[in-house]
C-alpha cells in the first residue's frame, strides 16, 4: 500500500521500553526512526489520500478517452451515412444519365441529316469539351449558360441540357417549320420546358399530366393515341425511326392539340415521370427491328376495359406485404408479410383490422407466395423456407393441414392448376415442383433453369406452365409429356410473368423496368416503357383484355392486350411488391414496401 521504493516506517517500541533503548544507544547499534501510533496513522492517511489523487486522475482521463471515442464513433457512423448516400446517388445519377442519353439517341433520327451530324459530333465532344465551350454553343441558341465545370458524360444535368438543345434543333428546322406552319406556338402554349439550373434537382412530382379532376388522386388515364405518332411530324410519322432497338427510349411525346384544353402543361425535369416524351410501346417483328405501335381508335373502348381504378380499402399489415391475393367472392384478402398471412374483410366500408393471422414460417421469414383455391377452403402458402404449407379455412379457427417440404431452401412462386388437383412452386434452387394436392406428394420436378425460379403461370387448359427464372430466361413446359418445350432468352433477370386467359400472349415483367408481351407462337412481341425500375408482379384480368404490373418505382400500371396501350396509373407511396385480380375483374389487390396492402375498385 506505500508507494513504490518508499520503505515502511518502522513502529516505535511501546512506551516504558527506554531501557532497551538506553541500553542499544550504548551498545553502539544505529538507531531507527521512532512513530507513534497516531503519527504512523496519519502517514497512512497521507499514502491513502495520495492513491486516491492519483485514482481521480486516472479516472479522469479514462473517462476523456471514452468521450474522445463515443466523438470518433459518431463521425465513423456519419461519415459512413455520407459515403452510403453519395454511393446510392451516384448510382442514381448515372442511371439518369444513360437514360437521357437514350433520348439523345432517339431524338437524333428525326433531325435533318445535317443536324444530326452536329449533335452526333456534338455528344462525341461531350467527353472532352468544357463547360465554358458548351455554355457559348448552348448561348446562342437562348437557353441559359451552364457551370463552368467540366463536361462529364456521367453529368445528367448535362446530357438534358444537350437534350433540350436537340428538341431546340427540331423545332427549329427547316423540315419541321415546313411541316408545322404555327406549330411552334401550339407547341409553347402546351408545352411548358423549364430549363432553370436546378432541373436535375427537382422532384418528379413536377410532372402534371393528364390528371381528371373526377379520378381518383395519383390515378391518371390516358388517352388510347398517346403513343407518339400522333406527335410526330406528318412527314415522319410513317417512318420508323432510325435509332438501334437497344437506343430506343421509353416514352411519347407532347400532348396531342384534341387534348390540350383538358391538359394540364405539361413540366419537363430531368427525370420523367407518368407521361414519357415519346412513344412508349413498340412493336419488335421477327428481324429485331422496333417501331411504335399505331394503337387502333377503340383501344381503351369497348366492354371489358377499365375506365380507371378507385382506391378503396388501405390494409396495415405491419410489414412488408410480399404477396396478396383476393377470394373468389371478394370478401376475404390474404397478405403475407414476415413469418404470417393476415385475412382481411373487404365486404364493408370503414377501417380495417385482420380478422385472422396465420403464423406460417418462422418470425423473420417472409411470405413470398400465397394461392387460394376457388372454393375459399383451402390456402397455399410458400416463401423463404423449405416447407410449404396448406391450410384449412372452413374450420372455425383455421389450421395447418399438410406439409410440403422439398430439398429447395425456399420458394419464390407458386401456381395451381385448373383442376385444383396440383401445384407448382418456384424453388430458390431454379426448380419446379410439382405436388399432388389430394396425396401430399412429390409427383416430379422441372430442371432447367440454372438460377432460381421467380415467377410461374399456366395455362387454362392445365397443358403449358410458364416459368421466368434470374437466369435471364423463360421457360414453357409440356405439362402432358413433362418436358421443356421453349426457352425465350433475355438479357435482364425476370421477376414477373403472366400467360393471357383468353388468347396466345405472354407477358414478361424484368430487372431492367421493360415489360415485354410474346406472342406463344409467333416471333413477334411487343415492348413497354412506362416503369422507371424493376418489374415486380404482374397479372392478367381474368378477361384477358388488360393486365396489370407493379414495379420498384411505386408504379400500378395497367395495360391493354396485347399492344400496351396505357388504360390507367396509379403511384404508390413505396415500391409495389405484389399484386392480384379478382376473378369478376372488379378489385385489383396490391402489396408495398410500406407494411400495408391496397385494394382498389375497377371503374368501368
Amino acid at each position: 500500500m506505500f508507494p513504490q521504493n518508499r520503505p515502511p516506517a518502522p513502529l516505535q517500541p511501546p512506551p516504558g521500553s527506554s531501557a532497551s533503548a538506553a541500553a542499544a544507544a550504548a551498545s553502539g547499534a544505529p538507531q531507527a526512526l521512532k512513530l507513534t501510533y497516531p503519527e504512523t496513522l496519519d502517514r497512512i492517511k497521507e499514502e491513502f489520500q495520495f492513491l486516491q489523487t492519483q485514482y481521480h486522475s486516472l479516472k479522469m482521463e479514462c473517462e476523456k478517452l471514452a468521450t474522445e471515442k463515443t466523438e470518433i464513433q459518431r463521425h465513423y457512423v456519419m461519415y459512413y451515412e455520407m459515403s452510403y448516400g453519395l454511393n446510392i446517388e451516384m448510382h442514381k445519377q448515372t442511371e439518369i444519365a444513360k437514360r437521357l442519353n437514350v433520348i439523345c439517341a432517339q431524338l437524333i433520327p428525326f433531325l435533318s441529316q445535317e443536324h444530326q451530324q452536329q449533335v452526333v459530333q456534338a455528344m462525341e465532344r461531350a467527353k472532352q469539351v468544357t463547360m465554358g465551350e458548351l455554355n457559348a454553343s448552348i448561348g446562342v441558341r437562348g437557353l441559359p449558360p451552364l457551370p463552368h465545370t467540366v463536361f462529364n458524360s456521367s453529368s445528367h444535368t448535362s446530357l438534358f441540357r444537350l437534350f433540350c438543345l436537340c428538341f431546340l434543333w427540331v423545332a427549329n428546322s427547316p423540315s419541321s417549320q415546313h411541316a408545322h406552319t404555327g406549330s411552334q406556338t401550339r407547341t409553347h402554349r402546351q408545352t411548358n420546358w423549364s430549363l432553370s439550373g436546378s432541373d436535375a434537382d427537382k422532384s418528379d412530382d413536377n410532372l402534371v399530366v393528364d390528371e381528371d379532376p373526377s379520378s381518383p388522386r395519383s390515378v391518371h388515364s390516358y388517352s388510347s393515341r398517346e403513343n407518339g405518332l400522333d406527335k410526330l411530324p406528318p412527314s415522319r410519322k410513317d417512318a420508323p425511326p432510325q435509332a438501334s432497338p437497344a437506343s430506343l427510349a421509353s416514352s411519347s411525346s407532347q400532348a396531342s392539340p384534341s387534348r390540350s384544353k383538358d391538359r394540364e402543361p405539361l413540366v419537363c425535369s430531368a427525370s420523367v415521370h407518368y407521361m414519357p416524351l415519346f412513344a412508349y410501346s413498340f412493336h419488335v417483328s421477327a428481324d429485331g427491328q422496333m417501331q411504335p405501335v399505331p394503337f387502333p381508335p377503340d383501344a381503351l373502348l369497348g366492354p371489358g376495359i377499365p375506365r380507371h381504378a378507385r382506391q378503396i380499402h388501405t390494409l396495415n399489415h405491419g410489414e412488408v406485404v410480399c404477396a396478396v391475393t383476393i377470394s373468389t367472392s371478394t370478401r376475404h384478402v390474404y397478405t403475407g408479410g414476415k413469418g404470417c398471412v393476415k385475412v382481411w374483410d373487404i365486404s364493408q366500408p370503414g377501417s380495417k383490422s385482420a380478422m385472422a393471422q396465420l403464423d406460417c414460417l418462422n418470425r423473420d421469414n417472409y411470405i413470398r407466395s400465397c394461392k387460394l383455391l376457388p372454393d375459399g377452403r383451402t390456402l397455399i402458402v410458400g416463401g423463404e423456407a423449405s416447407t410449404l404449407s396448406i391450410w384449412d379455412l372452413a374450420t372455425p379457427t383455421p389450421r395447418i393441414k399438410a406439409e410440403l417440404t422439398s430439398s429447395a431452401p425456399a420458394c419464390y412462386a407458386l401456381a395451381i392448376s385448373p383442376d385444383n388437383k396440383v401445384c407448382f412452386s418456384c424453388c430458390s434452387d431454379g426448380n419446379i415442383v410439382v405436388w399432388d394436392l389430394h396425396n401430399q406428394t412429390l409427383v416430379r420436378q422441372f430442371q432447367g433453369h440454372t438460377d432460381g425460379a421467380s415467377c410461374i403461370d399456366i395455362s387454362n387448359d392445365g397443358t403449358k406452365l410458364w416459368t421466368g427464372g434470374l437466369d435471364n430466361t423463360v421457360r414453357c413446359w409440356d405439362l402432358r409429356e413433362g418436358r421443356q418445350l421453349q426457352q425465350h432468352d433475355f438479357t435482364s433477370q425476370i421477376f414477373s410473368l403472366g400467360y393471357c386467359p383468353t388468347g396466345e400472349w405472354l407477358a414478361v415483367g424484368m430487372e431492367s423496368s421493360n415489360v415485354e408481351v410474346l406472342h406463344v407462337s409467333k416471333p413477334d412481341k411487343y415492348q413497354l416503357h412506362l416503369h422507371e425500375s424493376c418489374v415486380l408482379s404482374l397479372k392478367f384480368a381474368y378477361c384477358g383484355k388488360w393486365f396489370v404490373s407493379t414495379g420498384k418505382d411505386n408504379l400500378l400500371n395497367a395495360w391493354r392486350t396485347p399492344y400496351g396501350s396505357s388504360i390507367f396509373q396509379s403511384k404508390e407511396s413505396s415500391s409495389v411488391l405484389s399484386c392480384d385480380i379478382s376473378p369478376d375483374d372488379q378489385f385489383i389487390v396490391t402489396g408495398s414496401g410500406d407494411k400495408k396492402a391496397t385494394v382498389y375498385e375497377v371503374i368501368y
